[in-house]
């Protein structure tokens, strides 16, 4: 499993790249999906480790108790899912009113506004 997650983050991050370097909308629509996965995937292994059913408990003082989960990792994923939503229907608005203003996904076509 420690192998297996590294391996999924780099892949997905490659995959990312790929499509970010392509020139459709739609394709970038998915490479910017991609890599949203692929950072919440690197903040979620950057934890203190995967741990199986271990609910993230505090002491009453603000220490982790011995065999308990960060929580703070599981806020800044939760936080990262939130925001690269936002990001992501903010961006298929405008994709969506592109492809209505030039008739094409392409974005060698969207160079000029004349048009409009």
């Amino acid at each position: 499993m420690s192998i297996l997650l590294p391996i999924a983050i780099g892949s997905l991050f490659a995959g990312a790249v790929y499509l970010l370097l392509r020139r459709s909308v739609v394709k970038l629509f998915l490479g910017l999906t991609l890599l949203s996965h692929g950072v919440n995937l690197l903040i979620f292994s950057m934890g203190d480790g995967l741990r199986r059913g271990v609910p993230p408990i505090t002491a009453a003082d603000g220490t982790t108790l011995p065999g308990t989960t960060d929580p703070l990792v599981q806020a800044l994923i939760l936080t990262a899912i939130v925001i690269s939503f936002g990001i992501l229907a903010f961006i298929l608005a405008l994709a969506y009113r592109a492809n209505q203003a030039v008739k094409s996904d392409d974005l060698d076509d969207m160079v000029t506004t004349d048009r409009l």
